[in-house]
């Protein structure tokens, strides 16, 4: 919804580490305001305002925006939508030094908190951030400002995304228990095939092309045994699941990091030949539209930005469910009165 639209009976939100925008693109699908958003990642937040040109994006850390002179220029904020940073939490860092730092941009969502009073947060992060020592600390932070927190794990393929994307979110209501988060009903998962563009659009190349790396040919070999000789595939690379490096196109993608690491098989003409997925293909295993805009930047810098991101249809059904969970009337009441409470 465009912020010039936004009247007392829109639910405002603000985005914090928004990057992409993943999770505006699904709070806007349920009806939010996204008013503003924050990230530090310049090409982000350009990316960002080309997908949303109404909404304010702040090109900052968070610890360096006023929470209140948001709230001055656009009213109460009821939700509180934050993706800290991830990457020290995460196994895909591998031995790389966890910075303490990284981790605890979590509690500038506390800082928010307590300077906007929203009626619900909603943080989305990898499901290893359970593992943090300040993880319990952050969960109590929240519930000494009146927020209970229900953590869940969602998957974003069960939501309709042709992507297995496990992710943990922590959704909390002011003064209540906030509803749990059901799963769509009849919601089946969407293969990766559903996303492969298969028109020629992209140059393929031999598999078995001199100076291929014996690896790549090893996960092909695999997924030969498992699918034959005549069925396409995906290699994957940087995997530590033990699936052999490879999945067939039958299911939904794994997981999209922001390494570049699926490469589609086909064979054609007696011969396999293979691809990279693009990022029009990755764009649409998130879940993002096809008419959103990725136009800035390198390849790689749009993997990143795509590997980042919130899968916007996970975002959408948890925004409607809370947002369905109470009359606009209670919502009000709780901002402190009736039109007038600073909506």
């Amino acid at each position: 919804m465009p912020v010039s639209d936004a009247n007392e009976s829109t639910v405002r939100a603000i985005d914090l580490f928004a990057g992409v925008g993943g999770s505006s693109c699904g709070a806007k699908a349920a009806g939010v305001c996204v008013v503003a958003a924050i990230d530090a990642w310049e090409l982000a937040g350009k990316a960002y305002k080309d997908n949303n040109p109404d909404t304010e994006v702040y090109t900052s850390f968070c610890e360096d925006v006023d929470p209140a002179s948001i709230e001055r220029q656009f009213g109460r904020i009821e939700l509180l939508l934050a993706s800290p940073e991830c990457t020290s939490h995460t196994c895909a860092k591998g031995a790389a030094e966890r910075s303490e730092k990284s981790r605890g941009t979590a509690f500038q969502v506390v800082r928010f908190a307590e300077a906007l009073t929203p009626r619900w947060i909603v943080i989305e992060n990898v499901i290893h951030m359970r593992a943090w020592t300040r993880y319990q600390q952050l969960i109590d932070s929240l519930e000494a400002l009146d927020y209970r927190c229900l953590p869940q794990v969602l998957n974003s393929a069960d939501f309709g995304v042709p992507q297995s994307r496990r992710r943990l979110f922590i959704v909390c209501e002011r003064g209540q228990k906030p509803p749990e988060i059901r799963l769509p009903d009849g919601m089946v998962h969407v293969p990766v095939r559903s996303v492969i563009d298969t028109n020629g659009t992209y140059k393929y190349n031999p598999l078995r092309a001199d100076g291929r790396a014996a690896p790549t040919l090893e996960r092909a070999d695999r997924a030969i045994a498992n699918v034959g000789t005549r069925d396409p595939f995906l290699i994957v690379y940087y995997g530590s699941d033990g699936s052999g490096g490879w999945q067939p196109v039958s299911v939904p993608l794994r997981t999209i990091t922001t390494l570049d690491r699926f490469a589609y098989v086909r064979r054609r003409d007696g011969m396999h030949e293979m691809r990279m997925l693009q990022v029009p293909e990755l764009q649409l295993a998130m879940g993002f539209p096809k008419d959103y805009i990725l136009a800035r930047g390198t390849r790689r810098d749009r993997i990143k930005l795509l590997g980042n991101a919130v899968c916007p249809p996970v975002m959408e059904h948890v925004v409607r469910t809370l947002v369905k969970s109470s009359p606009r009337r209670e919502m009000v009441s709780a901002a402190g009165g009736g039109s007038d409470a600073g909506l």
